[in-house]
């Protein structure tokens, strides 16, 4: 067990790496910052700030020593460097960040244990690309297999279409799905192997990035909490996943069909800061730090958590007029369209 007092290493400097350190520091822990880019909201909340490339293995290595326990806010950071931690540092470990960073590795896994994913294909030819229209149909989704996220790495493309990004190698392509509604799984798993589920809002995407995560969700999301929670543990079991874990589906009239998954806090959990008894970021933090998992029942409903991008906060003291809105702000500078800024929770 890592008592508070400690150091807590993350790896990424962005908002989910800011709402863990804060959620660290409620609990009594300081935070170590490990990021390539200089500007870092998750650094200006924590103790400590290493600005280095991944694999300054030098650089790395003195990360390392100042901290007790070691994880990541976004599944994007490269597997190698982090092979070279000392045994048991890491947590989660670097399992699921080798699923989740390749999308068609991802699909394969989740089949394995009994998921379901919507149709697809490797692509790395206009030719296979051809191939893959013909197989499951079109219209449907091309995707990078690697570092894509909200919508950036995607092209839909339509029967007579032939993506030039096809030639690039290393794409996937997926049938469309028919869905009532989309929704997520977030768990939490102690390295004894206990877990605890939040409540599973509806999430609503606007241009491939998150909209709106709400409870309590339609009937359509309710009835296939289940299964899917029972999908998500097979996977946290399976890659003996330790910290938050999130899976996003498809409920259709068949049941759910797994999208993706996160090895990590997620941005449809934000509304458990003030809506749950334990927030996704202090139950992660427990976790890794090997502390009893706090409580996730949701404190009130109906609940709405929405994203604000940039084009959402020109007027800040708009947000505050809102007696009953929750805000954060994550203090980015640089506004611009599209680009995640902060969020607001309605309870009630």
């Amino acid at each position: 067990m890592i008592l508070p007092g400690e150091t807590i290493g993350i790896l990424g400097g962005g908002q989910l790496g800011r709402m863990l350190a804060m959620a660290a520091a409620q609990l009594g822990y300081r935070c170590h910052i490990f990021a390539p880019e200089r500007e870092s909201v998750a650094a200006e909340v924590a103790a400590a700030f290493t600005c280095a490339e991944w694999h300054d293995a030098a650089a790395m290595a003195r990360f390392a020593d100042q901290c007790a326990v070691i994880t990541f806010e976004f599944e994007n950071v490269p597997v190698a460097p982090l092979l070279a931690l000392p045994k048991g540092r890491l947590a989660p470990n670097t399992s699921g960040l080798e699923v989740a960073q390749d999308r068609l590795a991802e699909k394969r896994f989740v089949e394995d244990l009994g998921g379901r994913p919507a149709p697809y294909a490797p692509v790395d030819t206009t030719a296979e690309l051809q191939a893959a229209i013909a197989a499951i149909g079109a219209p449907g989704i091309l995707k990078t297999r690697r570092e894509g996220y909200d919508g950036k790495g995607q092209w839909r493309i339509a029967a007579a279409e032939v993506a030039p990004a096809s030639e690039e190698g290393g794409l996937i392509y997926e049938g469309l799905v028919r869905f009532a509604a989309e929704f997520s799984v977030i768990l939490a798993r102690d390295p004894a192997g206990a877990v605890r589920f939040w409540d599973s809002p509806q999430n609503v995407h606007e241009g491939g990035i998150l909209a709106s995560s709400t409870l309590p969700p339609p009937p359509a999301v309710a009835e296939q909490v289940e299964p899917a929670r029972r999908l998500a543990r097979a996977v946290a079991e399976a890659l003996d996943h330790v910290g938050v874990l999130t899976l996003e589906f498809f409920a259709t009239q068949d049941g759910p069909v797994f999208n993706e998954m996160a090895p990590r806090v997620h941005n449809s959990g934000h509304w458990t800061i003030e809506g749950a008894v334990t927030s996704q970021f202090a139950n992660h933090i427990r976790a890794i730090c090997g502390l009893p998992l706090g409580e996730t029942a949701t404190l009130a409903t109906p609940l709405t958590m929405r994203n604000l991008l940039g084009q959402d906060v020109a007027d800040p003291a708009a947000l505050f007029a809102d007696p009953a809105a929750q805000v954060h702000l994550y203090g980015k500078a640089d506004i611009r369209k599209g680009r995640k800024m902060g969020h607001v929770t309605r309870l009630g």
